[in-house]
Formats: structure tokens, sequence, C-alpha cells
């Protein structure tokens, strides 16, 4: 019998519901439209359903008419950008994940006492770049263990290490030993930046991939944590694992000679995405679903301060 192995958690993590909420918010309460500077989460199914309630998603501020209702993404912004939106009287709502407001502020105590801020994650990503805008003269972006030779600091016994929240977390505890070596007097963030729902997505494709020759995992191309799903289960020892948009993205000559199928999703992908994954698949023969829970997440965020009147 060909069975599909379903990993728990799954759906929107506690700071994607938080966003997608507050747009939705937004639109109830001042009608359309709403600008969106840059994707509200990385999911264009958010992104479209959103577009069909009145959202207008922008690269910047300066495309947002002034005076018009502007929410910031879960990735977060650069104080620049609060600045640029004043500058045009934007009515903000900050729809930050906490968590990366967490780092945000990790970010601005290290330049205070003087250290330079080795950010380990992605360049052009939206969180690195807000990350980045808080001590901008003090940060160096580290892109991974092979970016830590090359790096050259002002002094070896003032840095500390910081990390965006949606990153593999072996191949970051792998850039941190490289920096250690390099920098023995390496300072550790208060606490781990790596956000939860990341840690626990990861955790259950492991489990996944480890019984499953085929891992589909649903989320955007542009979804950081989602493409680290994909890496974390073929490292996990799966033949073959994909990153599929849809169940349409779904290649049925995948299915062929496959067993079990392990299916997960990224930390901003709806619900019903997975749900019509899992028609797909019983429409080829896998009916059997199991799910592998591997946590339970009860976190949840209150709604941004602009919101809460």
């Amino acid at each position: 019998m060909k069975q599909v192995l379903l990993a728990s958690p799954r759906g929107y993590c506690a700071g994607v519901d938080r966003a997608v909420r507050a747009v939705e918010a937004a639109l109830e309460r001042n009608g359309a439209p709403v600008y969106v500077r840059k994707q509200i989460v990385h999911n264009t199914h958010v992104v479209r359903r959103l577009e069909r309630l009145g959202a207008v998603f922008v690269d910047e501020v300066s495309e947002v008419p002034p005076g018009s209702v502007t929410v910031f993404s879960a990735h977060g912004v650069a104080p620049a950008v609060h600045e640029a939106a004043a500058g045009r009287s934007l009515r903000t709502i900050d729809a930050t994940c906490p968590l990366v407001t967490k780092v945000h502020r990790e970010a601005v105590r290290a330049a205070a006492r003087g250290d330079q801020i080795l950010l380990i994650g992605h360049h052009g990503h939206e969180e690195v770049e807000g990350t980045s805008g808080e001590a901008p003269a003090d940060t160096i972006v580290v892109d991974g263990p092979e970016a830590v030779a090359g790096l050259e600091v002002r002094d070896p016994a003032k840095v500390t290490w910081l990390s965006q929240t949606t990153l593999s977390v072996a191949e970051t505890e792998q850039t941190v030993r490289r920096l250690r070596e390099r920098f023995p007097l390496l300072s550790d963030p208060p606490s781990d930046d790596i956000c939860y729902a990341t840690q626990n997505r990861q955790e259950a494709v492991a489990e996944l991939a480890s019984r499953a020759g085929l891992v589909l995992v649903v989320g955007s191309a542009n979804s950081s944590n989602s493409v680290r799903l994909v890496e974390v289960a073929l490292d996990g020892g799966a033949s073959a694992a994909y990153l599929v948009e849809d169940a349409a993205a779904v290649d049925p000559a995948w299915l062929e000679g496959v067993p079990t199928v392990g299916v997960t999703s990224g930390a901003s992908v709806p619900e019903d995405l997975v749900e019509q994954v899992l028609e797909l698949l019983a429409g080829h023969g896998f009916g059997d679903v199991r799910e592998v829970r591997t946590a339970e997440e009860k976190l949840s965020f209150a709604p941004p301060r602009e919101l809460r009147s």
C-alpha cells in the first residue's frame, strides 16, 4: 500500500499568522487600498489572496501615496524605512515578526557596546536588510560557512554573531564554529535567533526523510525556510526532495516506484495548499496518510500595537 507521511507541525507559524491577520484587519478597518511594503510573507498564494481583498504590494514606501495606510511585512524593515514612511505621513502598521524584532534589538545592543556584528544570513533577503539597517556601519553579512575565511573585522576581540531567523540550523551551527575558530572571543546572542517554527519544521522533515524515498515541500521559491526544508530532507537521507508551489507543480513522474512520500510545508504556507497536494497524491494511489508529529506549537502573538485599539 502506498503511503504518505505528513509532517506536523505545518501551516502558518505565529509570526506569519500575525502578519496576514494584520493586513486583513487593516483592510477591514480602512477599506481598500491598503499598501504593503514587500510581500507580507513569502508565499505567492497568500499575496494573491490579499491582493484580491484590496492589498497593494510595493517595493518601497516611495511608491505609496502620502497619508496612506501601509503595512510593513513580517520580515522587518530598517530604521531608514520608518523614517521614509514618516516623511510621507504614512499611517504605518508594523507587522514585523516579534522574533525578528528580537534580533533587531540584539543588533542595536551589540553596536552600542562597540561590537562589530557578524550577521549570518543571505545577501538581499529582506530580513537581513532590515537587521543590517539597525547598524549598517557595524554589520557584516556572512552568507554561509564558506564566507568566513575572507572576513576582515575591526577588532577580533569585539565581534558578535547574530542570524537570520529562517536558516538551516545545521548550516548555521557550522558557520558559527568556523567564526569561532577565526575569532575565539566571538560573543553569542542572548538566545537562539533561528525561530522555533523553522527549527520544528526542520526536525519534522528530517524524520520524514529517514522514512520516505520522496519528500515534497509545499512552499514558494522565495521562502527561505521552505528552501531550507528541501536541503534538510536531502541531507536527512531522502532520495529526492522537491519544492512545490502547489499541487499543480507536482510531477507524477516523481511518484513512480516510490512506496512512501513525505509531505511538509514552510511556515508561511496555508493549510489548504497542503490538503490539495494530499488530494493529488490520493489520486495516484497514496491514500494512506499518517501524521508524523515531532512538536506542538501553541505560541501566538498579539496583533501589532496599531491594531489593538
